[in-house]
C-alpha cells in the first residue's frame, strides 16, 4: 500500500516547506496527503496549496484540506472524516504549535501541551501507522548549559519562556508513547531562511538582530551585545526540511530523537560581526552589557521601535552546545548537510534587506 500522510501546522512556513520537500523526495510512494487546518486558515491554506505547483510537479487530487483543531477530542474532526483517517493514514507529521517566545502561558499550554496530548491520543488509534513525526525544538534544554545530547530531555532544567517549557512538557508526552508506536522526534535549532535564496516567512530569532541594526544604522558604530561567547545555533530551513524528510521516512529514524542543529555553530559575537559587516558595512566596536539591553527592552516603546522581543536577549548568554552526532551519523551517505553560516549569511541578509518593510513578515511586538 502507498503511504498516506497527515500534516498539522499547515499553512505555516515549516509545514508548507515540508510538504513540498516530501513530495519532491517521495512522490512515487505517496498515495494521498491530508492537511489538518484550523477553520479560519482554510482560505490561506488553499492559496498556499495553489502555489505548490510553482515548486513541484503535483497531481491536483493528491491533497485534501480538512478542518480541525488539535486542542479538541479527535482533533475536532467529524465522525466520517475521522473514520477515514483512522483506517488509512500511515504517517503523521505534527508541526502545529505556538512558536512565539513571548507567548502567554495559557495559550502556550493549550496549543503546545493539550494539543500534543490530543494528537498523541488520536495517533495511538491509527490502524496502519508507520511513523509519527513530532516537531520539537533543541531548546527543550531550557537554561541548561554545556554539551547537550540528543538522548537527554528531563535533566531538571528551568526555562527561559513559556514556549520552551510547553515544548518540553509536550515532548515528555510524546516520549511516553514512543514504545507503543514508531516515532521520530525532530529538534531543530533556531530556523532561519533558505541557504540559497534567504527566503523566510517571518523576521524573528536571528532577524531581531538585523531589525536592531536597521533602526540604529545612523550610529557611527555599533557595539557588541555582551561577551558573545554563547553559540548561535541557527539552521537554514532547507537543511531542516531535507533532514526531516529523510529521517522521518527512512527506517533508520524510527524510535530516535534528532538535534537538527548546526554542527559547527559560530559564537554570537562572530555572527553579529558577519551580519553587521554585510548589512551595515561596519564592524562592531566596544561592548554593551546584556543586562542593560534587557533593561531597555522592558520598555514597550523601545522594544517596539527596535522591533525586538525582549525574550530573545536570553539566547545571547546561555552557554549551550547541541550535540548532533546521531543526526550526522544517520544522514551519512546522503547529500544532506548543514552549510556553515558564513556561506549563507549573504543570502539571509539580502532577503531581509529586500523585505524588511513588509509588515506581513515582521512579527507583532507587545
Amino acid at each position: 500500500m502507498d503511504d498516506i500522510y497527515l500534516l498539522t501546522g499547515y499553512p505555516g512556513f515549516i509545514a508548507s516547506g515540508l510538504l513540498r520537500q516530501l513530495i519532491e523526495d517521495h512522490k512515487n510512494n505517496i498515495e494521498h496527503i491530508y492537511l489538518l487546518v484550523l477553520p479560519h486558515e482554510v482560505d490561506r491554506a488553499y492559496e498556499a496549496l495553489n502555489s505548490i505547483g510553482q515548486h513541484v510537479h503535483r497531481n491536483e487530487n493528491l491533497f485534501t484540506i480538512i478542518t480541525g483543531d488539535i486542542t479538541k477530542t479527535n482533533l475536532g474532526l467529524n465522525d466520517e472524516v475521522n473514520v477515514t483517517l483512522q483506517t488509512s493514514v500511515t504517517h503523521v507529521f505534527h508541526l502545529a504549535a505556538i512558536y512565539d517566545l513571548a507567548v502567554s502561558k495559557q495559550i502556550a499550554y493549550r496549543v503546545n501541551v493539550k494539543g500534543t496530548n490530543e494528537m498523541n491520543n488520536w495517533v495511538l488509534r491509527l490502524k496502519n501507522l508507520k511513523r509519527y513525526i513530532y516537531f520539537s525544538t533543541a531548546y527543550v534544554s531550557g537554561t541548561r548549559e554545556g554539551r547537550i545530547y540528543e538522548h537527554e530531555l528531563n535533566e531538571g532544567q528551568t526555562f527561559k519562556n513559556h514556549y520552551e517549557k510547553t515544548k518540553y512538557v509536550a515532548e515528555i508526552l510524546v516520549q511516553k508513547i514512543m514504545l507503543d508506536i514508531p516515532t521520530t522526534i525532530i529538534r531543530p535549532g533556531i530556523v532561519i531562511g533558505h541557504s540559497k535564496t534567504g527566503e523566510t516567512s517571518k523576521f524573528d530569532g536571528l532577524y531581531f538582530m538585523l531589525n536592531c541594526f536597521d533602526r540604529l544604522r545612523f550610529l557611527p558604530f555599533f557595539p557588541y551585545f555582551g561577551d558573545g561567547n554563547a553559540e548561535g545555533n541557527f539552521v537554514p530551513i532547507d537543511y531542516v526540511l531535507k533532514a526531516t524528510s529523510y529521517l522521518s521516512t527512512h527506517r533508520i529514524g524510527e524510535g530516535k530523537t534528532y538535534h537538527v542543529t548546526n554542527p559547527l555553530p559560530h559564537s554570537m559575537h562572530d555572527m553579529q560581526k558577519m551580519l553587521s559587516e554585510i548589512y551595515l558595512h561596519k564592524r562592531p566596536k566596544g561592548k554593551i552589557s546584556v543586562s542593560l539591553v534587557r533593561s531597555l527592552l522592558t520598555i514597550p516603546l523601545i522594544r517596539k521601535w527596535l522591533h525586538v522581543e525582549r525574550q530573545a536577549i536570553d539566547y545571547l548568554t546561555i552557554q549551550s552546545s547541541y550535540d548532533c552526532t546521531q543526526t550526522i551519523r544517520d544522514l551519512n551517505g546522503t547529500t544532506i548537510s548543514c552549510p556553515p553560516f558564513n556561506q549563507i549569511v549573504e543570502a539571509i541578509v539580502q532577503f531581509y534587506r529586500h523585505y524588511k518593510d513588509d509588515n506581513t513578515k515582521q512579527i507583532r511586538i507587545i
